[in-house]
């Protein structure tokens, strides 16, 4: 079986689907044949049953044939012109034919001649080989002693069957062929889409073009693969899209520090090779720059990792966190960045379920924010309050036709082009708040300055022992 199932395996598609309509259409041809064939032949003996039943003999006939049985030499009396054969069967077994051959007389005979059966009908070879159906009644019920069989050839049926059977075999073969035909046709039509969705598949793999779309026609299984194809491709030219602008931004923003210590670090190899040294106060200025430069460097790459890490990739393991401490921790780092700052705090016990590392690191960049642009010796609130953490500075603030891109990626104010930083920042606090399942939005602050608002849903508290909570969903509280 392994060769011809092998081979089938082999063909394509459609070439099977067009192999099995007619493997199909010839078993249910087979079937029906062979139905038709046998339900026609147990008709045709019925009928010559019947036929063989109403064909007997009245006493004159029966009388003239048993004188001329007496008058012949031979048991066998030749008969003309009739498809019937007549035997007369005594009770002791002796037979007189009128027909063309004997026929072997059956028990059943026997038992009719000696009164003890009302019929028989059976089937029998007559001494010439023909095969024949026979009818046996008897000549006087009453008196018994005579049977008359009745034969008629059954190459009549065999006949018929013969002709009918390859009548048949001929409208099977001319089925089969045509359901072949057909089933080809269909799976040529019906496999069209899946043609197109083929060849644009292999045109994207050949050529990279992604803006490909394979046309949508109904709302069968081709038509939603086809839905499929084109929603995937339209994302991975979005996702390239996006690739290239973050490559480009990063080109971009990395240039500028880059050539900045490029300048400088030539300045100061340049006094080394020419043995004029730069005055201490300017070599210190450079080597703080440097210092600055790199620092924000290693800042940017990390940031651009953070970002580049697809959504997919598995992360740390969420854990109910407390994320006042967390928020805590991220406060005792942003003080150390501006320490002429105060910060008024007000912090109530909340429990989020989260990546604690991710989750500080959005903390700090959204209070870094707050240290930037605050004013010197300013005021930095922060509050949390049932889920919903505010930071708010009193800085200039953000105008509101800024607000919108404040998430987007390398997105700077114009007013900050001159400080710190890659416009990366926030894009991590949107990123990281909304894997938690959260929201984060800044909005203009009364009073001037800028608040920060994020939402976290709750998660439930966890053990006195500080055992993990598992991962089991929560209800906010």
């Amino acid at each position: 079986m392994s060769g011809p199932v092998a081979w089938f395996r082999s063909r394509p598609l459609r070439s099977r689907l067009a192999l099995l309509t007619a493997l199909a259409v010839a078993l249910a041809v087979a079937a029906v044949s062979a139905a038709c064939w046998f339900v026609t032949r147990a008709q045709l003996e019925a009928e010559m049953d019947s036929s063989l039943r109403d064909s007997r003999l009245d006493e004159r006939s029966v009388g003239s044939l048993i004188l001329n049985c007496a008058q012949s030499r031979d048991t066998v009396v030749p008969a003309t012109g009739s498809a019937y054969t007549w035997q007369i069967v005594l009770a002791d077994g002796k037979v007189c034919t009128y027909g063309s051959s004997p026929i072997p007389v059956q028990p059943g005979d026997l038992a009719v001649a000696r009164g003890e059966a009302a019929y028989a009908l059976h089937t029998t070879k007559a001494d010439n080989g023909v095969e024949m159906r026979v009818h046996t009644y008897p000549q006087d019920p009453l008196r018994g002693g005579i049977g008359i069989s009745i034969a008629r050839p059954l190459a009549e049926i065999d006949n018929s069957m013969s002709t009918l059977g390859w009548v048949l075999l001929l409208v099977s073969g001319i089925g089969v062929v045509g359901a072949g035909a057909a089933g080809l046709w269909v799976a040529r039509a019906g496999l069209k889409p899946v043609d197109r969705l083929t060849e644009a598949v292999e045109h994207v793999a050949r050529t990279e073009d992604l803006t490909v779309r394979i046309p949508v026609e109904g709302e069968d299984e081709v038509a939603r693969l086809s839905r499929s194809f084109n929603a995937m491709t339209a994302a991975l030219a979005t996702s390239r899209d996006l690739q290239a602008q973050l490559i480009a931004d990063a080109g971009h923003e990395l240039r500028t520090p880059l050539t900045s210590l490029r300048t400088n670090i030539e300045l100061l190899v340049r006094s080394e090779q020419t043995g004029r040294a730069l005055p201490a106060a300017d070599r210190a200025a450079l080597m703080a720059s440097v210092k600055a430069q790199m620092t924000e460097l290693a800042a940017l790459i990390g940031d651009l990792q953070e970002l580049a890490r697809p959504e997919a990739v598995e992360r740390g393991p969420l854990e109910v966190v407390p994320l006042h401490g967390i928020l805590r921790s991220a406060l005792d780092r942003a003080r150390l960045r501006g320490p002429e700052l105060t910060f008024r705090t007000d912090l109530a016990p909340w429990y989020v379920r989260a990546e604690p590392a991710a989750l500080e690191r959005a903390l700090v960049n959204v209070l870094d924010n707050a240290v930037k642009f605050s004013p010197p010796r300013g005021v930095v609130e922060v509050s949390l309050m049932r889920g919903e953490l505010t930071v708010r500075d009193h800085g200039p603030g953000i105008p509101a036709e800024e607000l919108p891109h404040v998430f987007d990626r390398f997105w700077r104010s114009p007013s900050a082009r001159s400080l710190p930083g890659s416009g990366l920042g926030l894009s991590i606090v949107a990123r990281t708040v909304q894997q938690a399942g959260g929201t984060v939005a800044l909005t203009p602050a009364e009073g001037g300055g800028t608040a920060a608002v994020i939402s976290l849903p709750g998660a439930p508290t966890p053990p006195p022992d500080g055992s993990v909570v598992p991962d089991e969903g929560f209800d906010e509280s």
